[in-house]
This record gives structure tokens, C-alpha cells and sequence, in this order.
């Protein structure tokens, strides 16, 4: 499932954006910076440095020594369907930082929907939810489900409705996600 979870050492090339994990606040890791990737998934990176958690946006991954992710690609002339499949697979590469299984997986999804604009664009509708509704990531976990929405071509906007009922339960979850937390 695109599961990767290590502890690997890094120290900080440059200074570096970063969200505190749970509480969504953002901070600057400053360069030369110990700690330890503790998730990479998803094209984003979550480390462990002096006790606290942090998320690290793929974008920003050369300051952790890695790559960062490859731009998306389409078919010219790609169809309504083959756009759709796309837009799942980026649902599947948002994670909850603290939980290492996707949004999708998890059954945060509610519903999404596509639908055309102007010349020949479109728009994703996304509902989901978090597994806690005073989540502080539920903010950064919404931009980076619309950012990568968004990075598909053809795709304008991404509409993402964060939204509490029905309430998340773990029955949600896929029964693979479920093997995978041992909530079965």
C-alpha cells in the first residue's frame, strides 16, 4: 500500500517550512538540523526531531537530501474516466502525518465528484472528514488533498468540503486499512 515507515537519520540542508504534528502549527526547522524521517509517504515527509513530530512538503524534500516528487502527467485528450482515475490515485497519496495508511483507505472520502468548465478544464468536488474533528492537521490536511488535486492537468480547481456527519468511525476504514492499524 505505498507503506514506508523508518527511521531514517537526516540533518537539514537548509532551512526548512515544516508543520507540527498534530497541531498544525507552522514552524521553520532551521538548517544543519538533526532528526529523523519517521514516514515518507505520499510525496511529503513526516520527522521526528527533538521530541515533536513535523511534516515536511515534498516540494521541500531536497532539504531533507531526497528528491522531490514527479510532476503528473495526463494523455493528451485524456477522458472524463481516465481523469477520475487520477484524481483517486492522488486521494491515495494524502496521509493522515500520525497514521500511516491514506485518506482513502481510511474511508475519509465521503464522495468526489468531477465535472467540466471552461474550455475543456475541470473541477474536482471533494467531501471528507478527519478521524478527530478537532484534528489540528484538518486544515494542512485539506490543502494538501486540494494542492494535489489541483497538480493534475486539466484540473482548475479543487473544491475540498471538510465536513462531521456522519462522524468518522473506524468502521470506515477498508478492511485492508483495518488489517494494517490491527483494528480488526
Amino acid at each position: 500500500m505505498g507503506y514506508s515507515q523508518t527511521s531514517e537519520p537526516i540533518r537539514l540542508g537548509r532551512d526548512c517550512a515544516a508543520v507540527m504534528v498534530p497541531q498544525g502549527d507552522e514552524v521553520t526547522l532551521p538548517a544543519g538540523q538533526v532528526g529523523y524521517i519517521t514516514q515518507a509517504l505520499g510525496g511529503s515527509f513526516t520527522v521526528y526531531v527533538d521530541g515533536n513530530l513535523f511534516r515536511i512538503r515534498g516540494a521541500d524534500a531536497d532539504a531533507l537530501g531526497k528528491e522531490p516528487p514527479a510532476p503528473l502527467e495526463l494523455a493528451e485528450g485524456a477522458d472524463d474516466v481516465e481523469v477520475e482515475k487520477l484524481v483517486w490515485q492522488q486521494l491515495r497519496t494524502c496521509f493522515d502525518p500520525e497514521i500511516p495508511i491514506n485518506i482513502v483507505e481510511l474511508g475519509l472520502v465521503y464522495d468526489c465528484d468531477l465535472e467540466r468548465i471552461e474550455d475543456g478544464r475541470r473541477k474536482v468536488s471533494v467531501r471528507m472528514t478527519l478521524t478527530a474533528p478537532g484534528c489540528g492537521m484538518g486544515d494542512i490536511l485539506v490543502d494538501d488533498v486540494r494542492t494535489k488535486l489541483e497538480a493534475i492537468p486539466t484540473v482548475a480547481e479543487a473544491d475540498v468540503d471538510l465536513v462531521f456527519d456522519p462522524p468518522w468511525t473506524q468502521s470506515m476504514m477498508s478492511e485492508a486499512a483495518r488489517l494494517e492499524t490491527g483494528m480488526l
